[in-house]
This record gives structure tokens, C-alpha cells and sequence, in this order.
């Protein structure tokens, strides 16, 4: 079991500024290999993974799973996310191939140019909050703090995810391809809830499992994401 600390950081406030990562846009795709529409969304995300201006992040759901073809990589707390978004935009449904852009501008997946768009426009808000991560072997320190001024209570998630796998649908709708996934989310956790005023520091140890991981700080009520950074040497 991953395991993690918190502290109190009045020390932050001495670190220079040079210490805090930038500040990625974080863009989640719900995404299925039983929904016929969406190769073309896991396409655009497979393009925006090699970008370090963002954190690319596919979410398999699993309510396509009753078609003929179980999502190898679906979970249930997936599907939870999407339906918890449209609850927040007073949506009424939940769709694939769905992009969310930093928690709170959301599109069809496969439209790239929007998505782009809306990644542009994130990248030119100014940074409310600070995130510094130190990676060591198998254990990382996240420190957070507000920028200028309090913001709103936020979750501290941690997210694993694999580099990408291939897949050979057998059934459904897409019976008979071979798929290509990258930045697949095996793990969500939270690992903090944070007031948005005091400076805190999270100390995470036992990460591996061949996983990357990110860091990501939304609001309350998956809310805006105010914060993220990968987790990396």
C-alpha cells in the first residue's frame, strides 16, 4: 500500500522561485474500446502526451462494457468522475469521446482544434497556485502553497497511469482492430484535502508498479484544476 505524510511548510515561503515546476494543463479524455467514435479522440491525446505544457490522462469508463467488449482498462471510479462533471455543468448525460481541459471547459473528444484552443487559453491564466515536486527512486515530496492570495479548498490527487499498451478488440463494435493507448490512469487517489491558505507539504512514498504519476490540486466538488506537475527524476 502507497503510503504518505503531511506537514505544515512555513519553509516554503524560503524557496526560491526557480523551485516551483510550471504549471502543465491537465487534459482528461473519457474514453472506451467498445465506443466506435472514439480512435479518432484517443488520436488527439496520443498527440498532446508528448507535449510538457500538458498532462494527457485516458479514462476508461465502463458503462460501454454491456455491448460485447469489457474495456480492459475501465474502472467504475472513472465513470464516477465523468458522471460528478455533469453534475457540476447541470449536464444531464455522459458521453464518449469526452476531453475536459483543466477541470471545468469540456468538448467532444476528437475535436483537436478546440482542444487546443482551450489549452492555449489555460496556458495564459495566470498561476494561482505554487506546486514543487522532488522525485527520489520510488518516493516524491509535493509542496503547495497559494501564489498571492488564498484560494479555494482543493483535493490533492495522485494519479498513476501507464505509458501506453496495444489492444486487440475481439467484440463490439470495433471487433477486429488493434488500438494503440497511451497515458492509460490505473490509480486516483486522494492524498490530501487542502484549506488553499496554509502552506503544505505531502511526502509519498512506495510509487513504481512501472507507473508515471502526476500530482493534481482541483477545487472541491471537482472544481477547477488549480495545479499539477508530474512526478518524475
Amino acid at each position: 500500500m502507497r503510503r504518505f505524510a503531511i506537514f505544515t511548510a512555513a519553509f516554503l515561503t524560503m524557496l526560491p522561485a526557480s523551485a516551483f515546476a510550471d504549471n502543465p494543463v491537465v487534459v482528461e479524455l473519457f474514453t472506451s474500446q467498445g465506443c466506435p467514435s472514439c480512435p479518432p479522440a484517443d488520436q488527439v491525446l496520443a498527440q498532446l502526451a508528448d507535449k510538457d505544457y500538458v498532462i494527457a490522462l485516458a479514462l476508461h469508463v465502463d458503462y460501454w462494457d454491456y455491448l460485447g467488449w469489457k474495456d480492459s482498462f475501465a474502472q467504475p471510479a472513472f465513470s464516477a468522475r465523468q458522471r460528478n462533471y455533469a453534475r457540476a455543468w447541470n449536464e444531464r448525460s455522459v458521453y464518449t469521446p469526452q476531453m475536459v481541459v483543466q477541470g471545468n471547459q469540456y468538448m467532444v473528444g476528437s475535436r483537436g482544434d478546440e482542444v487546443q484552443r482551450q489549452i492555449m487559453q489555460h496556458e495564459n491564466e495566470p498561476q494561482t497556485v505554487m506546486l514543487s515536486v522532488a522525485f527520489s527512486e520510488n518516493s516524491a515530496t509535493v509542496s503547495i502553497q497559494p501564489a498571492d492570495q488564498d484560494v479555494a479548498g482543493s483535493a490533492v490527487y495522485l494519479v498513476g497511469y501507464a505509458a501506453g499498451q496495444e489492444v486487440t478488440i475481439e467484440r463490439g463494435e470495433l471487433r477486429g482492430q488493434t488500438l494503440h493507448y497511451v497515458n492509460i490512469v490505473k490509480s486516483w487517489e486522494t492524498i490530501a484535502e487542502w484549506d488553499g491558505a496554509s502552506a503544505i507539504t505531502l511526502r509519498v512514498r512506495d510509487l513504481g508498479n512501472g507507473l508515471y504519476y502526476a500530482v493534481i490540486v482541483q477545487e472541491t466538488g471537482q472544481g477547477r484544476i488549480l495545479a499539477a506537475a508530474r512526478l518524475e527524476d
